[in-house]
């Protein structure tokens, strides 16, 4: 199960933050973690991954493999304060009715606001 969950959240990583540093990386995944946490969305990680139009998903590396692998077991602290969304460029039309919570490498962080 860990294998899995892990390719499928390595093949977001790949698709939305390759050439990202790290950080960058780990934030990415941090938001597919945090929907686990959200009754709203599907409880695991392929079955967040693998919704349509979520996620970019590609055949990833090693190297987004292994900062999956971090992220599943928990070797990082939450840098996203709770993002359960990020876009990169310009704001989609979805984002007006966000939180921002910051900018790490090339993605915006946002959460609905007041959810929970």
């Amino acid at each position: 199960m860990l294998a899995s969950a892990a390719v499928c959240l390595a093949s977001v990583i790949y698709a939305e933050a390759r050439g990202e540093p790290v950080d960058g990386q780990i934030a990415v995944a941090q938001v597919v973690l945090n929907r686990i946490e959200d009754s709203r969305w599907p409880d695991s990680i392929c079955g967040i991954a693998e919704q349509p139009e979520q996620f970019a998903s590609l055949p990833p590396d090693i190297e987004t493999l292994a900062v999956a692998l971090e992220v599943i077991r928990e070797e990082h602290d939450d840098m996203t304060a709770g993002a359960t969304h990020f876009y990169s460029g310009s704001p989609p039309w979805w984002a007006g009715e966000m939180e921002r919570i910051g900018r790490i490498a090339g993605h915006t962080f946002m959460r609905e606001p007041d959810w929970h």
